[in-house]
This record gives structure tokens, sequence and C-alpha cells, in this order.
């Protein structure tokens, strides 16, 4: 555990510019004090005083904004910057040299039981505000972008950007271009409406067309409106009598 909590300190010498001392990170950093509480908390945890445990990781969870449950696998150099309203699941598992910014939820999708929550290989980078929702994997080496949504797994050195997330590049060459297009479902309906106006006015021109043609035909001379009457010659007049 001590060992561990040394890592931690170093990760954050070593990432955060800000940084001046190792006795400034362990006093006044929110996320090395979010980890001190895990290691502690996971050890309590480990010898079955559950209770205990999570009376630990509640009170670290109201004093720095950070929740990770005390069942959770967490390797050593986890850098956890700023840190404030990050969750970590139960069944989560995060590898070494890890780094976390602030917003990041390793969630579950549901009240399913068992292994619920992601998987976090070595040396990765999860953005501010990232969801990763689900049992996934995020591959060794990889990034991924502020605000994405992670639903399916990301293969070993991939950048993932975009709700649903998207690899936009693997090991460093760009794998597909980028799409912003986010759905509207405004936008849907206004596209809906104006297809079914323009079905609509297409049925209406052809019935315009139908009624011109019965209106030619109908003021032609020999026409009769009566389908059952024939046109005849009209009679002679007879003479008048003298």
């Amino acid at each position: 555990m001590f060992k561990s909590l040394k890592k931690d300190i170093d990760s954050a010498m070593q990432r955060d510019p800000a940084a001046r001392s190792r006795f400034e990170v362990w006093l006044t950093y929110a996320g090395v004090k979010a980890l001190r509480s895990y290691r502690l908390a996971h050890w309590l945890y480990s010898k079955k005083m559950f209770l205990c445990a999570r009376v630990v990781s509640q009170g670290a969870a109201r004093r720095t904004g950070i929740e990770i449950h005390p069942a959770a696998k967490i390797g050593e150099g986890l850098f956890i910057d700023h840190g404030h309203g990050i969750v970590i699941g139960e069944t989560a598992e995060i590898g070494n040299n890890v780094t976390l910014y602030q917003g990041v939820t390793l969630g579950g999708t549901g009240k399913g039981t068992g292994k619920r929550h992601p998987t976090i290989m070595d040396n990765v980078m999860i953005s501010a505000g990232a969801k990763i929702l689900g049992p996934v994997t995020i591959g060794e080496g990889s990034k991924v972008g502020a605000g994405s949504v992670v639903l399916k797994d990301v293969p070993p050195h991939c950048t993932v950007v975009g709700v649903p997330g998207r690899v936009v590049r693997m090991r460093g060459e760009k794998f597909t271009d980028m799409d912003q297009f986010v759905p509207d479902p405004v936008l849907e309906e206004f596209a809906r409406i104006n297809k079914r106006l323009s079905e609509l006015e297409k049925n209406v021109g052809i019935s315009s067309c139908k009624y011109s043609i019965s209106s030619e035909v109908a003021n032609q001379p020999n026409y009769s409106g009566d389908n059952t009457t024939k046109n005849t010659p009209a009679e002679p007049k007879g003479e008048e009598p003298k």
C-alpha cells in the first residue's frame, strides 16, 4: 500500500508541471487524497471489513468530490488531475500509469451483476468529462477525448472521440475523418415533414392535371355531361299552318 502511495505522488510530480514538491502534492492534491483513502479502503475491503471500507471511501468522496468504490482494482502511478466529479465503479480495473481528468466516469450500464464496469489498461489517458460505460476494455496507451462516451472496446494505442466514441487515430496515424455531426431530433422531424409535404404536393399536382384535362373535354361542343345520353341531330320544325 505504501509503495503504491509513493508511486501515486511520483506520477503527480512527473505529469503536473505545477507541482513544486512531494510534500505539497501529499498535502493539497485532491487526487492524491482520494487515492490515499482508496488504498486504505481497498485494504479494509480485502479483509472483509466492508462497512469500514465504505465509510472511509464515502468520507473521501465528500471531502474531494472523487468517488472510488473500495472494491475497484487500481494499479500504481494513477494520476488524477483536478479530479472533481470522477466516479470509479465497483468492478472497474485500472492499470499502471493511467491519467484521469475531472468529470470522468467509469460506470455501468444497468443493474446487472458480475463484471459491469470498464477495464483500463496501462498508460491510458482519459480526458475531462469522458464517460466509459459497461464492461469494455480500453487498450494500452490509448487516449479518450474530452466529453466522449465509450460503449465499445478500444484497441491499443488509439485515440477515441465523440458520442458515441469512434477511433480517429491508430498508432499515431489518422484512422478516419472526424464526424462533427450530432443527430438533431428536431431537424430530423422537419426533414420528415418536408418529405411528406413534397409527396402531398406531387399528388395534388397530378389531381390538378386530371381536372384540367377533364375541363377541356367538357367544354367540347359535342360533349354531354350525361354519359347515358347520346347527342342526336335536332328534328326539323314543321311549317306553321296558313
